[in-house]
């Protein structure tokens, strides 16, 4: 190459400047330039037009058959998602009760039965269609959670709430003027979340379990209900607050003096209400507006909102409270003689503020009324104090429609099953039995009518049904049978009301029918899945760790290079997904075929999608199995083979079949705890069999720290209600109560300050603490971690209000662009990183002294981080991750991430020493260290547990997905954090030559999923089997929903996070050394 020099200037005053001298020295400039371009240019068509070695072309072969590999397993590992998805959807659809919705709607002219007297204008809504109108207007006020303990007094000073007395107007308004108010508590049917609570509020009818998961994204309501009663007769309706209301009735309410606001920012306990009580008060005052509305609805959320993030027994719940005391005085104030007031919770709330259940905390509401007409009365005197208690004289829910219905002078919603509430209809003096005689036939009649449309929808003998009522009504109307004088007024109240309750026990019987076919459909896929997974776990399992020996390996290289020169290829495929895939294909490409004819043999009339989904779930697994049997001359023994995998199968199976217990799966924690430490135990036993003394103390400390950081963990609890009192709460502050304890912040600084330098010492261990690990767990990963427990802080700050004078939500607009921060750190720049960054490793050359002159001296050079080249790359993806789930997760559920965090580095340090990387005992131990820091992490299999705080922990208010997904990395932190450290079972210390990874982690990820699945098949068994049993739904059909969403989250997990984080890594190292 020619070089090309740049001439000097001349010397004198202002030569270097000249025009000449600039020209010359940049025309140097591009010449040198061109000449490396065409230098480098020259090269590259060297190269080109050099044949590639033998060695290269392997290489890229191999680089090849790698990458068309993985797609079959990732292909492999979607059909599993999918046959799992299939089984779970349709036992859901038979298990999960729902409802058939009739379509017809009640009318004022037509009563379901006829009238016992006439009265002024019946049959029309200015007099009234069923029974005299009393009210011309209503306010129904709902104070969303409000529990009845909440408005009685409360006198042991050395016990008190801070939501005790603070509510005292509804109390004393009905003990001191029992004509004009009244306070009962209001029965609530589970599950207790507010939209299913609404529709029991306006249709009268009783909520199906399936409707739990809409809570979120409620569809309108179709059936009858008193709001479509209202529209239908002409009357305006207003509703002021949550917006839930909005998606149940759209285009129900007056759209210019109706106000409706976002209601899932548990974090706002203000707005809302201060938008309702800007609006309501001009609508009940101001003479204009007055006109312009019959019938409000003020939803309230704050006092909810406290209790999901303080608990009820918290300063901003007294506050709240006492803000709720001072509108009802202010509406009393507000409202004339023709309207009546409405104050009601829609649910309770548990010890710690949360619902969604069915424990009595839960379920018990308060129920006021208040009229200055003064209509109330009591049947008995006794009556006239409110109840002590909610277990005292309650009423349910659905009891408000007809009471609500017949005040107002509307027809009572064709599908109502509550009856009317006695002390609204009893008369002033409480002796008015011919009214509520009247009221209660009336009623009864309706519900009868619904009972009998509702048989012949469904195709129902009523005469197979247990208990008919039919007896009931039958006494009842003889008791009013006769002249006037001979009418038993009291007995055929008493009647009507008997054969409301056994119509209603009736039809909760009925609606829990189960449609056991599609359960044992979803059961038997399931179980398809499970043998698929068996096989396939089977197919490319490794009985025991290969041999390194390094002239063994150099052998085995020489004799592939010698034979791919000679072109002889050797195409084995280093898993068995391509079969499994092809066996699906195929099966389902023959099912598809066979359908039509199927579907016209079995004269379905049933969902041709229900249909299509079953034949390609069954036809899949039919492949699947078949293929597998074509590709075994014989079958193996599916029983393990060695003591770790045994104990694998007996942790599995044991668990399995205690989810049958009640008391077993409400202790489950405790279980899995001892499942941990005889891991520990047993792997401390068995270290002491190795022969070198440093790797047996090694392993000795690593078994022992296991078991000892299970116990500290287990010191983080959130109790469920059937624990008391052998449990006690320490996740919170308090057990009634849902923020952290002051102490407990110290606990993000503490794991930013320690858990990077427990990681770097794991890294340290093999020489693997190279390359870009130092900046990124030292410096980025500790700087998110610092971020985090800034953020906790403030959020305690802002909680506490440290700093009064502080401006509102200046803590808010603080800590949510630091929660970014760490996301940005964790996800934008993490996969950046981890996509581009080479192995952990850097060349070291030492150059020893010179101790003879004559001989040269010989440098020293080691690569270090290559016995681990594969573990310490892939550990980068796991600490990104688990950035973003600490964040997400509570001061204590981050204490509790930290020390699985530690405990997964102890185990695969145990995996190795053991030499156990390719036993299934290693995945099967992650499966249970998720299931433990699951309950670790505030969590239990509860609908009441869900930490929906966690939906604005980087937002100032709900945005769809990315709310459902920060919940869902808060619930189901620890199985990602579990699934995504699968393949650092069988790559931590794996040095660049190791052969058969794919299939390893392959191996590895199928036990892991099969511990859930298996897990999932049990739940779904237990659950399908105890459909009768009194705590189904409290107990075996929350565990059944939560171990179905923890297998479909470790299926996804498996496939977006470990295989194509393996496979990232994989390429990685290949790039560097080869593909040797």
């Amino acid at each position: 190459m020619v070089k090309a020099t740049v001439p000097k200037p001349a010397a004198g005053p202002g030569s270097y400047n000249s025009i000449a001298a600039q020209y010359a020295r940049a025309k140097a400039i591009k010449d040198r330039e061109d000449a490396a371009k065409a230098s480098a240019e020259k090269l590259r068509k060297e190269r080109e037009g050099r044949e590639k070695t033998p060695s290269e072309r392997l290489a890229e072969r191999k680089a090849v058959r790698f990458k068309s590999e993985w797609i079959w397993v990732v292909g492999a590992f979607v059909w599993f998602l999918c046959i799992h998805a299939s089984g779970l959807y349709f036992f859901t659809k038979g298990f999960l009760l729902t409802r058939l919705v009739l379509e017809e709607k009640s009318s004022c002219a037509i009563p379901p039965v006829p009238l016992a007297s006439n009265f002024k204008n019946h049959g029309t809504i200015e007099g009234g269609c069923w029974h005299p109108k009393t009210f011309d207007k209503a306010v129904v006020v709902i104070i969303d959670a409000l529990r009845y303990d909440f408005t009685i007094p409360f006198v042991n000073e050395t016990e008190k709430q801070a939501y005790h007395n603070a509510l005292p107007v509804l109390y004393d308004t009905a003990l001191h003027q029992p004509n004009n108010a009244l306070l009962l508590p209001f029965i609530a049917d589970p599950p207790t979340t507010t939209l299913q609570r609404l529709k029991g509020l306006t249709t009268g009818t009783l909520p199906t379990f399936i409707d739990a998961g809409s809570n979120f994204a409620g569809e309108a309501i179709a059936e009858d209900n008193l709001l479509m009663q209202l529209r239908d007769v002409g009357k305006k309706i207003v509703h002021l607050g949550d917006d839930t209301w909005t998606a149940l009735f759209p285009g129900y309410f007056e759209p210019n003096i109706s106000r409706a606001y976002p209601s899932l920012n548990v974090w706002d306990l203000h707005t809302l209400d201060n938008g309702v009580l800007e609006h309501i008060f001009p609508l009940l005052e101001q003479k204009e507006k007055k006109a312009q509305w019959d019938v409000m609805f003020a939803h309230f959320l704050g006092v909810d909102h406290a209790g999901h993030r303080y608990g009820p027994n918290h300063p901003a719940m007294t506050a709240k409270l006492q803000q709720m005391d001072t509108v009802v005085r202010d509406l009393m104030k507000s409202l004339d003689d023709d309207t009546l007031l409405v104050i009601m919770g829609d649910h309770g709330m548990d010890r710690k503020g949360d619902h969604g259940g069915e424990s009595e905390d839960e379920v018990e509401a308060a129920l006021w009324m208040y009229s200055k007409k003064g209509i109330f009365g009591r049947t008995n005197p006794s009556f006239a104090t409110p109840p002590a208690t909610a277990k005292i004289r309650p009423v349910n829910q659905i009891d408000l429609v007809p009471t609500l219905a017949l005040l107002l002078g509307l027809p009572i919603p064709f599908n109502n099953l509550g009856q009317p509430i006695e002390e609204v209809f009893a008369g002033k003096k409480g002796n008015s039995w011919e009214n509520l005689a009247n009221v209660g036939r009336m009623t009864a009649a309706g519900i009868k009518r619904y009972q009998a449309a509702y048989y012949q929808a469904r195709g129902i003998d009523e005469s197979t049904i247990d208990g008919s009522p039919n007896s009931l009504w039958v006494s009842a109307e003889n008791a009013l049978a006769g002249s006037s004088k001979n009418k038993m007024w009291r007995e055929g109240y008493n009647g009507f009301s008997a054969f409301q309750e056994e119509t209603l026990r009736i039809c909760r019987s009925l609606w829990a029918r189960f449609d056991v076919p599609s359960i044992l459909l979803g059961i038997s896929i399931l179980v398809g899945g499970i043998v698929c997974l068996v096989l396939f776990a089977n197919d490319n399992a490794e009985d025991v760790a290969a041999v390194e020996d390094p002239e063994l390996d150099r052998a085995e290289r020489q004799l592939e290079l010698e034979n791919f020169s000679k072109g002889i290829m050797t195409d084995d495929d280093e898993t068995s997904s391509r079969s499994l895939v092809r066996g699906a294909l195929i099966g389902t490409g023959l099912g598809t075929l066979a359908g039509p004819a199927i579907w016209i043999m079995a004269k379905k009339d049933g969902s041709l999608l229900d249909f299509g989904l079953t034949v390609a779930s069954i036809s899949g697994l039919v492949g699947v199995l078949y293929q597998e049997m074509r590709r075994r001359m014989q079958l193996g023994s599916p029983f393990p083979t060695s003591f770790w995998g045994w104990m694998a199968a007996v942790f599995t199976i044991s668990q399995s079949i205690g989810f049958a217990s009640n008391s077993y799966t409400i202790w489950e924690d405790s279980i899995l705890l001892f499942f941990i430490s005889t891991f520990g135990f047993a792997a401390a036993i068995y270290s002491l069999r190795i022969e070198k003394v440093s790797d047996r103390a090694l392993s000795v400390y690593h078994s022992l720290a296991f078991i000892a950081l299970g116990w500290i963990a287990s010191f983080s609890k959130l109790c469920r209600e059937e624990q008391m009192p052998y449990c006690k709460s320490t996740y919170y502050a308090s057990e009634s109560s849902s923020t952290s304890a002051p102490w407990q912040l110290l606990i993000p600084f503490v794991i930013a300050g320690f858990l990077p330098s427990i990681i770097k010492s794991y890294y340290a261990s093999s020489r693997s603490y190279e390359g870009f690990a130092p900046i990124w767990i030292s410096w980025v990963f500790r700087a998110g971690l610092i971020l985090s427990a800034i953020f906790w802080t403030l959020d305690a700050a802002d909680d506490a209000e440290w700093f009064p004078q502080v401006p509102k939500g200046l803590l808010k607009n603080l800590r949510v662009p630091i929660a970014q921060t760490v996301f940005a750190i964790s996800i934008g720049a993490g996969t950046i990183t981890y996509n581009y960054a080479p192995p952990c490793v850097s060349i070291q050359t030492i150059i020893p002294p010179q101790t003879d002159p004559t001989k040269p001296v010989k440098p020293t050079v080691t690569i270090l981080g290559f016995a681990n080249t594969h573990g310490s790359r892939y550990l980068l993806l796991v600490v990104s991750i688990l950035l973003s789930l600490l964040l997400v997760q509570k001061p204590m559920g981050a204490g509790s991430l930290a020390l699985m965090t530690w405990q997964i580095m102890s185990l695969i340090e145990i995996l190795d020493l053991l030499s156990l990387t390719t036993s299934p005992i290693g995945p099967i131990m992650l499966a249970l260290l998720a299931s433990f820091h699951f309950f670790k992490t505030g969590h239990q299999a509860t609908l009441s547990s869900i930490q929906w705080e966690s939906a604005f922990i980087p937002l100032h208010t709900i945005k769809y997905p990315w709310s459902a997904i920060l919940v869902a990395l808060n619930t189901f932190g620890a199985h990602i954090l579990a699934a995504s450290a699968v393949p650092l079972t069988v790559l931590w210390k794996q040095n660049p030559k190791k052969k058969g990874l794919l299939r390893s982690v392959v191996t590895a990820l199928t036990w892991h999923v099969l511990y859930f699945s298996t897990i999932s098949l049990a739940t779904t068994m237990w659950a399908g089997h105890l459909r009768r049993h009194l705590m189904l739904y409290r107990i075996f059909s929350p565990k059944f929903m939560s171990a179905a969403l923890m297998l479909v989250m470790v299926d996804f997990v498996g496939i977006v996070v470990a295989l194509v984080g393996f496979r990232i890594s994989r390429l990685s190292v290949g790039e560097v050394f080869g593909w040797l």
